[in-house]
């Protein structure tokens, strides 16, 4: 009989499955509407996982199928706190007449979601990190579609879902490639019979394809815009950075340990896909109205940069994806924290002009949100601008310079599209700004979190050093 405590190593997947559990129980025997009582009972229950899982591990499980290392365990960690954040930024829009009664719904599909990331980013082998990729994303599209009777939320769905499709089936094809040419599907394994051969390369093309589309890169970005739109706002910032997040990680711990001999072939894939990324982002990005769709663009671009941690390939890269993986979860979820509240107030307008004058009347919302565009748009000495001078630093360590360049360059079209708003708040005169209103405590208190990573995450040296030490 195997012993319970061998089971260890995967304390932050089994205390996530019990959590879940309670979740339901709760949610079948608390009389509705009990979208206050839940939303309570999830964020304490979270704080929980976090406290619990704060002693890194590693070990191997099922003969290296899941690998628990140290700085998994802090990518977890990172993933459950922004996920706390998301949930509580959701108290007032799960109040809403048309979903007060699928609170339970919502915090059991997120956190089923939350529980494949953490197998993706723990995965030995290509099938648990396939079995993970799925967990996390099919009950996405319930998430996107949550919303059906309203803002395309259906529509959203339906594009979110056939897009994942299709990248999911490419990237099994190129999994079944790397089966069929190396006989084994561990990544231990890998490296040793991986050869560069014509059709490893096509599979390793394959597999970059479809983690592309989780990370939204060009050309695989067509469905961020409309699924960030259609999404609820909570559900389009959860989106925009722990699915993202989760992705970006594991993408680097795979090409780091699998396809270590074909580094010359992905480093010029990422440098040409870095490029177009962000580029292409920033024009588009520059055209949007819509703030939702704005900020969509803008994760596109965000994932550009996160890219050049993963083109560094080395310790100092992964490092800087991490730092950067936290500062853009306290900044994007700042951004979308205060779309959501205005967005409530103003009975679903998300578009640039709604905040024209905002500063008038919310001076604090203004203020949130101002700096967390500026952290966004990497100006010192904002968290943004350490965590985006990390991952140039590992790329430009690495070689890769002209892609460096390039990147500095849109860094500086990046600012003009996120002043935009900022001139909406503070310049742009409006007789009828939005009235003035108090969220509820634990949005203010998410936002009162992100506004402190925002500003210390830069200044403290040591939570990089922190992460550096794992």
């Amino acid at each position: 009989m195997m012993n319970i405590t061998a089971l260890f190593p995967m304390q932050a997947e089994i205390s996530l499955a019990v959590i879940l559990i309670i979740i339901l129980l709760a949610d079948l025997i608390l009389k509705a509407p009990h979208h206050k009582a839940l939303q309570t009972l999830t964020c304490t229950l979270m704080v929980v996982q976090l406290i619990l899982n704060l002693v890194p591990v590693n070990q191997e499980l099922f003969g290296g199928m899941y690998n628990s290392t140290t700085m998994a365990s802090v990518v977890k960690t990172i993933l459950t706190a922004g996920t706390l954040l998301v949930f509580m930024q959701s108290g007032r829009w799960l109040s809403g007449e048309d979903t007060r009664h699928k609170a339970g719904e919502f915090y059991l599909l997120t956190l089923s979601t939350l529980l494949g990331m953490y197998f993706m980013v723990s995965a030995g082998s290509f099938i648990l990190f396939y079995v993970g990729l799925e967990l996390a994303s099919i009950p996405m599209v319930c998430l996107i579609a949550f919303d059906k009777y309203r803002h395309h939320s259906a529509e959203a769905g339906a594009k979110f879902i056939l897009s994942s499709m299709f990248s999911s089936a490419l990237m099994l094809y190129g999994l079944s490639l790397v089966y069929g040419t190396c006989g084994t599907t561990y990544f231990a394994d890998l490296p040793q019979a991986l050869t560069g051969t014509p059709l490893q390369l096509m599979a390793m093309v394959f597999f970059f394809a479809g983690l592309g589309f989780k990370l939204s890169l060009v050309p695989f970005h067509m469905w961020t815009p409309d699924a960030y739109q259609g999404a609820p706002t909570p559900v389009s910032g959860y989106l925009s950075v722990i699915s993202k997040g989760a992705a970006a990680f594991a993408l680097m711990n795979i090409l780091l340990k699998v396809f270590t001999p074909m580094t010359e072939e992905w480093g010029l894939m990422l440098s040409v896909t870095i490029v177009l990324t962000i580029t292409i982002a920033n024009v588009f990005a520059i055209l949007q109205q819509d703030l939702k769709r704005f900020m969509a663009y803008s994760s596109i671009s965000q994932a550009g940069y996160i890219l050049l941690a993963v083109l560094a390939g080395s310790e100092q890269g992964m490092t800087a994806l991490v730092y950067y993986i936290v500062v853009y979860i306290v900044a994007n979820l700042a951004v979308f924290g205060v779309i959501g509240a205005v967005e409530q107030q103003t009975n679903g307008r998300v578009d640039r002009e709604a905040y024209n004058g905002l500063y008038q009347t919310n001076p604090k919302l203004s203020f949130v949100m101002t700096l967390a565009l500026f952290s966004l748009a990497g100006i010192p000495p904002f968290a943004g601008f350490f965590s985006k001078f990390f991952v140039f630093a590992s790329a430009f360590h690495t070689g890769y310079w002209l892609v460096v360049f390039l990147a500095l360059v849109n860094t500086i079209i990046s600012l003009y599209y996120y002043l935009l708003i900022v001139k909406a708040m503070y310049i742009t005169p409006n007789e009828h700004p939005v009235p003035a209103f108090r969220s509820s405590a634990l949005m203010r208190t998410s936002l009162v979190v992100c506004l402190i990573g925002i500003v210390l995450l830069g200044i403290c040296s040591g939570v990089y050093q922190w992460i550096d030490k794992f």
